[in-house]
């Protein structure tokens, strides 16, 4: 009979493989609630699961990146863009000998608090909750994973370890209120963190890329003359593979675009962390400044390509205008549900008397699909037929 690996041999192997400043499994400051340890799988495999599991995971495949979600079969969703993530993160890891599992969990959970309608929605959901505490979607990603999910009897939320918490509050550290400084006073966290954290912008920026290249939004020629990365990619893939195909080009660019980013943080950083002499995860913590990052070459050319793209892309009235138009929909809604919060889920409901009834419905809306928030608003405001299936 097969014996059955454990998570103490898991444990063990960590201890063999990884570097001494990773974060290991069995180090963890554990969880808000006690629970037995896992049977098969580290703490932070664990993690990954249960994140997986949750409804918020769910829905990221109904919200927008940056086209307006069904807008096109083949362009990105926030959930596909919350893999690409994830799958960047334990490559970066993996190279620095980092807890992989860790990396990815924080990657996988990142983006949980998106709302509907991308960055234009948490923007009008930001400005109507300024006298509420505001919004910010790496913060709601921490109140998902604390509060919002319902899936066990004894605790509120999923019950994660503190690193993993750790990570989704350093995303946006300078967002975070006096309370969560306190517990999370390291501001770049783990170097794990500072991994999902630059593995989101390598996906994102890259991504956005060929999603407008995808679309016709953006011209190639336009690219080599304006942009130097995309150049030296491009030069790269046609050094190496010739003439090919236009759809198999601008493919294999964009591999080789994330490829020349991810090689230097993996090469830069690891000339840091043998700088800062770290002996262990707590002494990544303790430095000034983030390990994990760009050389400078490389982060002047990445700032060219985010400035590029908020030229070209996120400002074309293709992209901007459907989401300006859904936007004003979220904010109706908004105003909608402060006048009839009976309406709103039921669990919605009982965190109103904690919360408040504003938190109450900025979270039931953040926590919309695109497709369910305009369903919801034709049935609110115009009496169309209801969605068929209400978000809690």
């Amino acid at each position: 009979m097969t014996t059955l690996r454990t998570r103490e041999q898991l444990e063990a192997l960590e201890r063999l493989s990884l570097a001494p400043y990773a974060q290991l499994s069995a180090q963890t400051r554990g969880r808000r609630h006690p629970e037995p340890p896992p049977e098969w799988r580290t703490h932070f495999q664990r993690d990954r699961d249960r994140v997986i599991h949750s409804r918020a995971f769910r829905r990221l495949e109904g919200k927008t990146q940056v086209f307006l979600n069904g807008t096109g079969d083949h362009l990105r969703t926030r959930l596909t863009h919350t893999m690409e993530v994830a799958a960047i993160a334990r490559n970066i890891a993996r190279a620095l000998r980092l807890n992989e599992d860790l990396a990815e969990t924080i990657a996988l959970a990142h983006d949980l608090g998106h709302p509907p309608f991308g960055h234009k929605g948490e923007t009008v959901l930001n400005r109507l909750m300024r006298d509420h505490g505001g919004f910010e979607h790496n913060r709601q990603s921490l109140r998902i994973v604390e509060q919002l999910e319902q899936k066990y009897p004894r605790f509120q939320g999923l019950n994660l370890t503190w690193e993993v918490r750790e990570g989704l509050a350093c995303h946006s550290p300078d967002k975070l209120n006096t309370a969560e400084k306190s517990e999370f006073p390291a501001s770049w966290g783990s170097l794990e963190a500072q991994v999902a954290n630059l593995a989101d912008e390598i996906a994102y920026y890259s991504h956005d890329l060929d999603d407008g290249l995808e679309s016709n939004l953006l011209n190639e020629n336009a690219l080599l003359q304006e942009v130097e990365l995309f150049a030296l990619a491009a030069h790269q893939v046609k050094r190496t593979h010739g003439q090919l195909p236009d759809e198999c080009r601008r493919f294999f660019i964009i591999r080789c675009l994330i490829d020349l980013q991810v090689r230097d943080v993996a090469t830069t950083s690891a000339q840091h962390i043998a700088d800062a002499r770290l002996q262990s995860a707590d002494d990544a913590r303790a430095c000034r400044h983030p390990l994990i990052r760009y050389s400078p070459e490389r982060q002047h050319q990445n700032r060219q390509l985010r400035r590029y793209l908020y030229r070209n892309l996120y400002y074309n009235p293709v992209v901007h205008t459907p989401n300006r138009r859904a936007v004003k929909m979220l904010a109706e809604l908004f105003r909608y549900y402060q006048k009839h919060p009976d309406q709103i889920g039921e669990q919605s409901r009982k965190r109103a008397t904690v919360d408040g009834w504003p938190r109450a419905i900025c979270d039931y809306l953040s926590g919309m699909t695109d497709r369910y928030a305009l369903q919801d608003y034709e049935h609110r405001l115009h009496g169309k037929p209801p969605p068929a299936i209400r978000p809690v």
